[in-house]
């Protein structure tokens, strides 16, 4: 796995490092992480310590590495030498605005791309550095997601390798790389596929030996186009703080170009290296479906134990201001202490409802700030008179009062407040009452909210719907 960090870990160089990842795991291979830092002026640290902590936070682990491609130039320096010694290289003294006026003209011929260049026999020692490209033919190589594939060794004419002799390019840096650590399989993205002929007439002039490569699908969007940032063409960091689960992220980029032989869907890492192979891997694009990796992901959510639940949400409650931490209890919003215990309840209660660990705050605003609401939102369909909400919501709060703490759970508070909801309307009673409690007009079940939040807040928040001027004025 080679990524240059010119940039935070993106979605697609993740695939190809599980890919790799997965493939090395199921045949007892080693894995190599390998930074390709030869860009100087794009690659930053910031962008090397992202790429790591995302593979880390995926579950990817390598066995060798991160090996710096800049701590290794006078490697490149000595097979540089040695190709130009040899005659097998050469500098190449056309300047850019000529290779530019070139390339235009082959465009416009629709000829190959290509540079043949005249100063193949000089003897400067400076200029860019290219490959004296005699090869005839087809250069041939087996792709094992993808079968033969064949190019025209006169196509690609004199290739650069490097602009001098300590500033290697992509391609020979990574062929002298792939050789000196015994590198065996090579699989990345097909847009990389134009890079190995090349890559293979290196490798002959170096008098190395053959690799085994697999291109891996692009990731499309929904329409089948180049995935854009609308189809979610975020980095890994960009995901984790929405809230996906590493597991349930990694599990999704594994199915994006890749299938089981069933039509399960849901795999542990370890579970995933068991089934991989590369021959299960599909030759067309792979759609990026943020739907499927949101099913997904609430599936994992739903997994979690209780308490690695809270675990999990509590950075998103404190981050929206809803709670801080004090010692090991919580300071709510509105200025209650509550403890781990309360966090737990209300994550029970919203498990099956969560997408995105990151969905929570908006959710639960009112379990930790007292709610604002207008009178008319306690009446049922708009048709309730103020008087009969305030008669309903007293008889409520007297039940509340007789119910012992210890029983405030949904069933026993349905038993007790059903029979008077039943012979009131049902919605004539529950309706305000779920409303006064999150000051929402959609929200959980009213037993669910009164449970969540206990006995004392729920007569609290009763109280308050009471002290509205309608409200309190309609006993007059």
């Amino acid at each position: 796995m080679a990524p240059s960090p010119t940039g935070f870990l993106h979605i697609g160089t993740a695939r190809t490092a599980l890919f790799n990842f997965l493939f090395t795991r199921h045949e007892s291979g080693v894995f190599v992480l390998r930074i390709e830092d030869t860009d100087l002026e794009r690659s930053e640290k910031r962008f090397e310590d992202d790429i790591i902590n995302g593979l880390h936070w995926l579950g990817i682990t390598w066995d060798e590495g991160p090996i710096r491609q800049s701590e290794r130039l006078d490697i490149y320096e000595t097979h540089l030498r040695q190709l130009l010694d040899s005659g097998k290289a050469f500098h190449c003294t056309h300047d850019p605005a000529s290779l530019e006026a070139e390339k235009k003209e082959q465009m416009t011929s629709k000829s190959p791309l290509r540079h043949i260049c005249t100063d193949r026999d000089t003897k400067r020692k400076e200029g860019i550095i290219r490959l004296r490209n005699d090869a005839t033919g087809d250069i041939m190589f087996n792709d094992i997601i993808r079968g033969n594939i064949m190019v025209k060794a006169e196509e690609l004419g004199d290739f650069s390798l490097a602009k001098n002799p300590k500033t290697p390019l992509f391609n020979f840096a990574n062929v002298v790389d792939d050789y000196d650590m015994q590198i065996s399989h090579v699989i990345r993205g097909e847009d990389h596929i134009p890079n190995t002929p090349r890559q293979i007439l290196i490798q002959k002039a170096l008098g190395f030996p053959d690799l085994a490569y697999a291109h891996l699908p692009l990731i499309l969007g929904q329409d089948r186009s180049k995935m854009s940032k609308r189809d979610g063409a975020t980095s890994i960091g960009e995901y984790r703080a929405l809230g996906y689960l590493p597991e349930a992220l990694a599990n999704f980029i594994a199915l994006m170009g890749w299938h089981a032989t069933g039509d399960r869907e849901i795999f542990s890492l370890n579970e995933l290296v068991q089934e991989f192979s590369l021959e299960r891997v599909q030759k067309s694009g792979a759609v990026f479906d943020i739907e499927k990796l949101n099913w997904l992901n609430a599936e994992y959510i739903r997994k979690l134990p209780l308490p690695d639940l809270t675990m999990h949400l509590v950075p998103y409650l404190i981050d929206a201001g809803l709670i801080t931490v004090e010692g090991d209890r919580y300071r709510t919003k509105d200025g209650r202490t509550v403890d781990q215990e309360y966090l737990n309840r209300i994550s029970a209660l919203e498990a099956p409802r969560l997408k995105r660990l990151s969905d929570i705050a908006e959710r639960v605003a009112f379990f930790f700030d007292t709610p604002q609401y207008e009178a008319d939102l306690l009446s049922w369909k708009g048709k309730q008179d103020f008087q009969t909400i305030r008669q309903n919501i007293d008889e409520v709060e007297k039940i509340v009062r007789n119910i012992e703490s210890s029983n405030f759970s949904p069933e026993d508070l349905k038993e007790v407040i059903m029979p008077f909801a039943e012979a009131k309307g049902r919605g004539e009673v529950l309706w305000p009452l779920r409303a006064l409690l999150s000051g929402k007009e959609a929200s959980p079940d009213p037993f669910d909210l009164m449970a969540t939040l206990g006995k004392d807040e729920t007569l609290a928040r009763i109280q308050r719907a009471k002290s509205i001027p309608q409200i309190q004025n309609a006993i007059l």
